[in-house]
């Protein structure tokens, strides 16, 4: 069940939570540093798998990051915020993922807070130090007893060179999908599965025709400006009419 009515949710990292409470003492900082992974605990079980919830939430207090569920964004599935101005690491992911996207988004960025932690801003934000990072998190996770086969399948192909964002692998895009349940996006269909020049709805009520396939994307045109986008196969589009 996600939180619709809420559509942004924070949750407080560990030395934030006690800078708050201005509390000293070891007994009662591994009470309340308790009390915290359950409350992370708490609102994870909405938007992960079930087997991830306690490592995620210890990492929150370790890694020291506040993490935003945010409201459903069109450019970014999620992304990561370096400290500044004395304030913490800030992670956010949007809330209307399924629970295998929005866990593997979550540890994409958390990667680039363990880059971060050991490079600052000398690397680049995907580069091989942040595809290691990644990998370092996301391979202990790559189980039967956790994760469905098909899924990971195309972790362990995307793992060998880690893009970007993993909306920009398309074998684990797709795969990622499969898992989809949001009934709300049921009038969407994926680009991929139209008609050579179909007229479709993208981002609100901008109106596109389905162009030909380049070498991963299909070259589409915008029918108001005539401005030529290049779209992702597995692009979530209305169809027109």
């Amino acid at each position: 069940m996600r939180l619709n009515t809420h559509p942004f949710i924070e949750i407080c990292a560990y030395s934030v939570f006690f800078a708050a409470k201005g509390i000293k003492g070891t007994k009662q900082n591994m009470h309340l540093r308790e009390q915290q992974i359950q409350r992370n605990s708490e609102i994870l079980k909405k938007y992960i798998p079930e087997y991830a919830i306690p490592t995620i939430a210890v990492w929150i207090i370790e890694f020291d990051f506040k993490l935003k569920i945010t409201k459903e964004r069109s450019t970014k599935l999620g992304d990561y915020t370096s400290p500044r101005d004395g304030l913490n690491h800030v992670i956010t992911i949007n809330h209307n993922l399924n629970q295998y996207s929005f866990f593997v988004t979550l540890v994409h960025e958390i990667a680039h807070l363990k880059t971060y932690n050991t490079h600052k801003n000398r690397v680049n934000p995907h580069g091989e130090e942040w595809k290691q990072s990644f990998r370092e998190l996301m391979t202990p996770f790559l189980s039967t007893d956790h994760l469905p086969l098909d899924l990971i399948y195309a972790l362990r192909k995307y793992l060998l060179n880690p893009a970007a964002a993993s909306c920009s692998d398309v074998t684990l895009m797709r795969t990622l999908k499969l898992y989809d349940t949001n009934t709300s996006n049921a009038h969407l269909i994926l680009l991929e599965h139209l008609p050579y020049r179909t007229h479709f709805i993208f981002n609100g009520d901008r109106i596109f025709e389905k162009g030909e396939k380049l070498r991963k994307r299909f070259r589409c045109k915008e029918i108001s400006t005539g401005s030529i986008y290049l779209f992702s196969p597995l692009a979530e589009v209305e169809v027109v009419g």
